[in-house]
């Protein structure tokens, strides 16, 4: 287990832990939380020894695994399943033994060398990365290309399946969700939920802890608070903590003023002096509480529109994609003040697409795109903070937006994004993400806009912000449209849904749980033909939904029981080798290619029986999740 004892630690001049302790047991799933800054991956740092405690002692178990994902990909020519596969260096070592001793040719380096390659699932490995890829949005042509054709998100992914491949008993994950769309995250929720080892993970999505993790550690006060439960149960007891805490403040603040009116009102009579002198030394030795408090600092609301056309927008027909290649077909779209869209579909379905032709960025390739006189667009997209004037301050950036507004009105708007008394003046340059990101949304939210479009607003935002952002958009006057992973701001801020898929774009009639349903139908029934248009299940009609059911069944089982014959005749033939094997003759010198051939064709037969086991297990979970 690990275990804090006590543990100070000081990063840069700043007190991340004073006297902290924690322990974490194996196998437990645990989330750090806290304000940015407060030392969570600080305290990651400190578990991968990259550097020591200051004070008191730090543990964990000297045989344990450990992954992490790493920050940095370097633009390499090797492909990304290989790139994958590195990660793993004792696959690699053990591969590179096996290939050494074929070489060589010698019979007894080869038998020992394949028993080592079997005993680590060697002949496994490559399925499992080509899965890990297939559920991180890697398709198989795309698994092929070099590192260096991805872009960053999709390297930080390919980092994410390097950590997730390489066996482990300590997985520690520092926002693996920023960069995934809606159905990778609930992939690797699923992922996580079957791994077997220690967890601890970092991150700003509530669905995804509550669903993930089963403990939270709270970095506050340079202390680890801990509380059993997912987030939202660590949300109530903390609530009820500072409840508890603001009434003992309170209390004592009461008996405080009690003890000094007494004090005041009898210091100077002879006959009260004795009572006043111990009123006066119990003041001095009374420990005050501190007041219960919220963490955030955030404020934002969005400002009144200067008009509010009805319709904001109108697609009609519209098709869009880029040069020869069509993306999205027949898209009729139309938006009015108080439309709440949030866009649902796979990776690649043409998500940003859409956002791209709404705000402009792209020019529809045919169909009517009509824009209301008065339309004012607010677009966010990742892209945009890099567009930010690196050496320029958050107020730099504010003035040339509004050049005749007062200072103090801006830095007091500013200060509702975190960016309070020096931070207003202080270059972008070092800002991190967070800082960046919460920029870009101060800068949009003051241009008043009364169309927004959000492509996936919350990577970088802490869970305070996040929030802010969630109750600012309930209280949005216009259309909005967005594109996001985090489902507690879909679920809270979106009353439509929209299923791009199959270069469609149509109402989705149903919710996000009902979308989650639908995932797992198209991923497990296997089926190519791509439906335009997805009907939420109808509850009511019982006959339906179980003759739907057993259709989506039916091919599971059938592909089972392929599984099955296939698993029968790979053992008849591996009873057959082991027979052979266990003849003295066939390790005589002049059988060495004999032997050789033998021993690659049995682990070939191994690893194919495993895959073909996973798979089976796979389908079964697929069934149980469907009937359940």
């Amino acid at each position: 287990m690990i275990t804090l004892d006590n543990v100070q630690l000081i990063r840069g001049g700043k007190r991340l832990l004073d006297n902290a302790s924690l322990t974490v047991f194996p196998g437990h799933k645990v989330a750090l939380v806290g304000a940015n800054g407060a030392g969570k991956s600080s305290l990651f740092a400190l578990l991968q020894g990259e550097y020591g405690v200051d004070a008191g002692n730090c543990q964990l178990p000297k045989d344990w695994r450990m992954a992490s994902v790493a920050q940095e990909t370097p633009g390499l020519d090797t492909s990304a399943i290989d790139y994958v596969l590195d990660g793993d260096s004792r696959y690699r070592q053990l591969e590179q033994e096996l290939h050494d001793a074929q070489e060589d040719g010698n019979g007894d380096r080869i038998g020992h060398a394949h028993e080592a390659f079997e005993a680590y699932h060697g002949y496994q490995v490559g399925a499992t990365a080509a899965e890990l890829l297939n559920g991180l949005g890697f398709e198989q042509e795309a698994q092929g290309r070099p590192v260096r054709s991805f872009s960053g998100g999709w390297r930080m992914r390919l980092n994410l399946a390097r950590a997730l491949l390489i066996p482990s008993d300590l997985l520690l994950l520092d926002e693996p969700t920023n960069h995934l769309d809606l159905d990778t995250l609930i992939w690797l929720e699923q992922w996580l939920k079957r791994y077997q080892g220690t967890l601890l993970l970092i991150s700003h999505d509530r669905d995804f802890l509550d669903e993930v993790v089963n403990e939270i550690v709270h970095l506050d006060q340079l202390q680890l608070n801990h509380y059993q439960g997912n987030y939202s149960q660590f949300e109530r007891q903390r609530a009820e903590r500072l409840a508890q805490q603001q009434a003992a403040f309170d209390k004592q603040q009461r008996e405080k003023a009690h003890m000094q009116s007494f004090v005041d009102r009898f210091r100077a009579k002879a006959s009260k002096a004795k009572q006043a002198q111990s009123r006066i030394k119990a003041l001095e030795k009374l420990t005050l509480s501190a007041p219960g408090h919220a963490d955030s600092v955030f404020h934002m609301a969005f400002r009144q529109p200067a008009a509010l056309p009805s319709p904001l927008l109108q697609m009609d027909k519209v098709q869009g994609g880029y040069g020869d290649h069509v993306v999205l077909e027949q898209i009729k779209l139309n938006l009015v003040p108080g439309s709440r869209i949030g866009l649902l579909g796979r990776n690649g379905a043409g998500k940003s697409t859409l956002i791209k032709m709404l705000s402009g960025d792209l020019t529809p390739q045919a169909g009517e795109l009509k824009l209301a006189q008065g339309v004012k667009i607010g677009y966010f997209a990742q892209h945009q903070l890099e567009l930010l004037r690196l050496d320029d301050s958050p107020l730099d950036h504010l003035v040339r937006l509004a050049p005749e507004a007062k200072e103090q009105e801006l830095r007091n708007f500013l200060g509702g994004y975190g960016f309070a008394g020096d931070r207003a003046l202080a270059p972008v340059r070092p800002f991190s993400g967070g800082e960046k990101a919460r920029l870009v949304l101060a800068l949009l939210v003051w241009q008043k806009p009364n169309l927004l479009l959000l492509d996936e607003p919350t990577n970088h935002l802490d869970l305070e912000m996040r929030h802010t952002l969630t109750m600012a958009l309930q209280d949005f006057e216009g259309a909005l449209v967005v594109v996001s992973h985090d489902r507690h701001l879909l679920r809270a801020t979106c009353s439509d849904f929209y299923l791009v898929d199959s270069r469609r774009v149509d109402n989705f009639n149903g919710d996000l749980e009902d979308y989650h349903q639908w995932l797992l139908q198209q991923q497990g029934a296997g089926t190519a033909k791509e439906s335009a248009s997805v009907a939420v299940v109808d509850r009511k009609a019982e006959k339906r939904q179980q003759a739907e059911l057993r259709k989506l069944i039916s091919p599971l089982k059938k592909r089972q029981e392929r599984i099955d014959k296939g698993m029968s005749q790979a053992q008849t033939e591996l009873d057959e080798i082991e027979t052979l094997l266990g003849e003295s003759e066939i390790y005589q010198t002049d059988q060495k290619d004999r032997l050789t051939e033998l021993l690659k064709r049995r682990g070939d037969l191994q690893g194919t029986q495993e895959e073909l086991e996973m798979e089976w297990l796979e389908l079964q979970d697929q069934i149980e999740q469907l009937m359940a």
